[in-house]
């Protein structure tokens, strides 16, 4: 997250295509230290792609996951409630 954080910083300060050594140097003034490996991924799928684009991109995929999250919370939530009343016989669910 935080080479992620580094570029957008980057890419909000008028960079356009910032280099690994703009990263390392955006994390180095906060005492932050990330691997090349990182970075370079990063870099790479990066490559040629607008900012906003990715963005957009990020956030339809957030929001897909948040709804598999919370439809997975309601199905443990009902087995608990299920698993609790089964300890009070003659109770029903809500």
């Amino acid at each position: 997250m935080k080479v992620i954080a580094a570029y957008l910083l980057a890419v909000l300060g008028g960079n356009a295509s910032p280099s690994a050594a703009d990263l390392k140097d955006i994390l180095g003034s906060v005492g932050a230290e990330a691997d090349d490996d990182s970075i370079e991924l990063l870099l790479s799928e990066v490559k040629g792609k607008d900012i906003t684009e990715l963005i957009a991109s990020g956030r339809e995929k957030l929001a897909s996951h948040s709804y598999q999250y919370r439809g997975t919370i309601r199905v443990v939530e009902e087995r608990d409630e299920e698993r609790y009343l089964a300890g009070f016989p003659g109770r029903q669910a809500a």
